[in-house]
């Protein structure tokens, strides 16, 4: 399909740069066949069943935004994919100025060594010394958020807080699974009273997540690699859970394509550990999950052709029109959706 398809045009004032407070205070669209109704989220206990299940993401987003210097040149770097204990993939600015062999110096004691450099532009960067990198990026690196909110407005102390879900557990990502920062403690609750379960998963989300797509047809974009896991037991339970007939729906796009590289045509969820670098588009056939609660995303992006997907072009682009007329607010820390296409 052509990527053209997927573009609408977003008014700059809908874009948010500080999420909702609380959070789950943020507005709330139900799309479901006919039907789009507008909610907050701290409604989401009366628009699910019981026996339905909302799968979770628990990645926890590390600072892999560096800055440093290799000679008089400022270099920065966005660390996306971990290759091992003390190589990551990274996004480069100013990659001209480094070559194969130059050190990095990123300040507060943090070095990294240009060891390789792959097709798409980025670099294999080996961080110096025993600590181990986690440390290092506590000292020296910041929040990578959006570049949507960073051209608009400085990272600060509140988006070390304001940029981790309540289920961040699992160190590694470097972009939040944004649909999950609209949960709290009192809607969890909630959801528990109303029998509704919750489950998490691991996907370390990589910085691809914010590339745009440069090509004119969807099937010659290459999406980045990124590592996952689904436990058995989790898998079991998910199971069990549709074949008594509640639905298995998705917190965020992250969760929605690890579920759906680890599901066979039969439609079992299987234990899943490695990567994945699915790419849904219109005419992909949905496995493992019956609905998806994400936030509004980028015109031409990946994640606006996976919704898409799930709902249908045109249905979306109505969606989407709402939103933008009720001044629902878009991107990472703005306001969500709940998508439920028919059974």
């Amino acid at each position: 399909m052509r990527v053209d398809l997927f573009d609408f045009a977003l008014p700059q004032e809908n874009i948010a740069l500080r999420p909702a407070v609380p959070r789950d205070s943020a507005k709330l669209l139900l799309a479901g066949g006919d039907l789009l109704a507008d909610h907050v989220v701290s409604d989401l206990p009366t628009l699910l069943s019981p026996g339905d299940v909302l799968v979770f993401n628990d990645t926890r987003v590390i600072p892999a935004q560096l800055t440093g210097k290799r000679g008089d040149a400022t270099i920065g770097a966005t660390l996306h994919k971990r290759q091992d204990l003390r190589r990551w993939q990274a996004f480069v600015r100013n990659a001209k100025r480094l070559k194969i062999g130059d050190q990095i110096d990123f300040g507060a004691d943090v070095c990294a060594v240009a060891e390789q450099q792959y097709e798409d532009g980025s670099f294999l960067l080996n961080f110096l010394g025993d600590e181990p990198v986690e440390l290092l990026l506590e000292r020296a690196g910041t929040m990578p958020l959006p570049p949507y909110i960073a051209r608009k407005r400085d990272i600060d102390e509140r988006d070390a807080e304001d940029y981790q879900t309540m289920f961040a557990r699992e160190d590694g990502a470097v972009a939040a699974p944004t649909a999950a920062l609209h949960f709290t403690d009192r809607l969890m609750a909630g959801l528990a009273n109303a029998e509704i379960a919750t489950e998490t998963l691991t996907l370390h989300v990589g910085a691809g997540t914010f590339l745009p797509v440069k090509v004119d047809e969807t099937a010659d974009h290459q999406m980045h690699s990124e590592w996952g896991r689904i436990e058995p037991a989790m898998a079991d339970r998910l199971n069990r859970a549709r074949e008594k007939g509640g639905r298995v729906i998705s917190v965020g796009t992250t969760s929605l394509r690890l579920l759906e590289s680890a599901t066979g045509d039969d439609g079992i969820i299987q234990p899943f550990e490695g990567d994945t670098d699915i790419f849904i588009t219109p005419g992909y056939r949905f496995k493992a999950i019956d609905g998806l609660m994400t936030n509004f995303h980028l015109p031409k992006s990946t994640l606006f052709m996976l919704v898409s997907a799930l709902m249908g072009l045109e249905r979306m682009q109505q969606v989407y029109a709402h939103a933008i007329a009720s001044d629902y607010r878009f991107y990472s820390y703005g306001d969500s959706s709940l998508l439920l296409p028919p059974r």
